[in-house]
C-alpha cells in the first residue's frame, strides 16, 4: 500500500522560497508508484496543502491532517524541505515528535542546536574540532570595534547566527564598515557572530544516513566569483562549485573525517551539509545544514550524484529511514 508522504515548504524565514524550489523538486521527483506525495506550505498565516490545480486545504494542526472532498487525509512520513525557520530549527521536529509522526529530517534538539552557529560551534570545539576565531554580540549589547578587531583581525565574517543562505552576512575589510555589516546582521537576526577570515580553500561535504549507515558523500569545493560565497554566489550563477573537490589525497582523508566525526557527535539522522575551509592543511568548521537545498542545482544533490545515488534514490532513501 503507498504511503502518504507531506512534503513541508515554505517558513518563516527568508529562505522560503528557496524552500519552495526544494519541496517541488522532491514533489516531482519521488515515485508515484510508492508514495502519494502532498505539498503542503507552511507559513505564519496558513499551513495548507496545495493540489495540482493550486487549490488550498486548510490543515488540521491538531494531528496534522487535511480533508478533500470530505475525505481525511493523514500522513505516514514527513519529508522536511523547510530552510530556516520553523522547519530547521527544531520546532516541526518538535511538533512531529509529539504527533508520533516519522519525519526525513534530526531530532529537535539537533535541528536547535546546528541552527545556533555559535553553540553548535561551542559544542564541538571540546572535541578537538577547528573553528575560525570568534566574537559574539547580542541586540542590545555595548559594541566595542577595537575589542571585535583584536580579537579576530580584519578582514572578518559578519553573520547572522540564525539565518541562512548567506542572508544577513557580510565580509568587512575596514573597521569604518565594521557598524554597518553589525546593523545588516541584526535585520535578520537578534544574535550575530563575528569570524576571523580563514584564507584558503572552502569545501562542502554533505553527510548523511544512507541504508542505515553513516555516508560521506564526495566532496564538493567552493570557488565564489564574488568576495565570498554570498547569496548571489549561491543562487546567481556567481561560482563555481567543483565535485569532486580538487583536493590532496590527505586533506580528503582529513576533511571526511572531521564531517564524519562531527555528524556522529552530535548523533544526526537525515542529511546534513557542513562547510569547511583548509587553513595551514587543517580543515576548519563554519557550520553545519541540516536541511541543505534539493534542487537539481543544490550541492547535496550533486554530491549524491557523484556517488551514483539518483534524486529519486536520495529522496526514497531519507523516507525510508524515518519510517524505520
Amino acid at each position: 500500500m503507498k504511503k502518504n508522504i507531506a512534503i513541508i515548504m515554505g517558513g518563516y524565514s527568508s529562505e522560503y522560497k528557496i524552500s519552495l524550489k526544494s519541496g517541488n523538486v522532491v514533489y516531482q521527483t519521488l515515485d508515484k508508484d510508492k508514495y502519494n506525495a502532498y505539498r503542503i506550505h507552511i507559513f505564519k498565516d496558513k499551513w495548507v496543502y496545495i493540489d495540482d490545480k493550486n487549490k488550498e486545504f486548510t490543515i488540521d494542526k491538531n494531528d496534522f491532517s487535511v480533508t478533500v472532498n470530505n475525505t481525511k487525509i493523514n500522513f505516514d512520513c514527513v519529508f522536511n524541505a523547510i530552510h530556516g525557520s520553523p522547519g530547521e530549527d527544531g520546532f516541526m521536529q518538535g511538533y512531529f515528535k509529539l504527533l508520533n509522526i516519522p519525519h526525513t529530517s534530526c531530532d529537535m534538539y539537533q535541528a536547535s542546536l546546528t541552527f545556533n552557529k555559535r553553540d553548535c560551534l561551542s559544542v564541538l570545539k571540546p572535541y578537538g574540532i577547528l573553528t575560525a576565531e570568534s566574537y559574539y554580540l547580542n541586540l542590545g549589547d555595548a559594541i566595542n570595534e577595537d575589542n571585535i578587531i583584536d580579537k579576530v583581525g580584519l578582514p572578518c565574517f559578519v553573520k547572522a547566527n540564525k539565518a541562512g543562505s548567506s542572508f544577513g552576512i557580510s565580509k568587512v575589510h575596514k573597521k569604518e564598515d565594521l557598524q554597518q555589516a553589525i546593523d545588516h546582521a541584526f535585520k535578520e537576526d537578534d544574535e550575530i557572530i563575528i569570524e576571523s577570515f580563514l584564507d584558503g580553500t572552502e569545501v562542502s561535504v554533505g553527510v548523511i544516513t544512507y541504508k542505515g549507515k553513516t555516508k560521506v558523500l564526495p566532496i564538493t569545493e567552493i570557488v565564489s566569483d564574488n568576495d565570498f560565497f554570498d547569496y548571489e554566489a549561491k543562487y546567481l550563477g556567481k561560482s563555481q562549485e567543483i565535485t569532486p573537490a580538487r583536493l590532496t589525497k590527505e586533506q580528503e582523508e582529513k576533511v571526511n573525517t572531521v564531517a564524519r566525526k562531527v555528524y556522529d557527535i552530535l548523533k544526526m539522522k537525515g542529511f546534513s551539509r557542513s562547510e569547511f575551509i583548509f587553513k595551514d592543511g587543517e580543515p576548519h568548521l563554519l557550520e553545519m545544514n541540516t536541511v541543505p537545498g534539493l534542487t537539481n542545482a543544490s550541492i547535496l544533490p550533486q554530491q549524491a550524484q557523484e556517488a551514483g545515488i539518483t534524486m529519486e534514490k536520495l529522496f526514497s532513501n531519507a523516507i525510508e529511514e524515518a519510517l524505520k
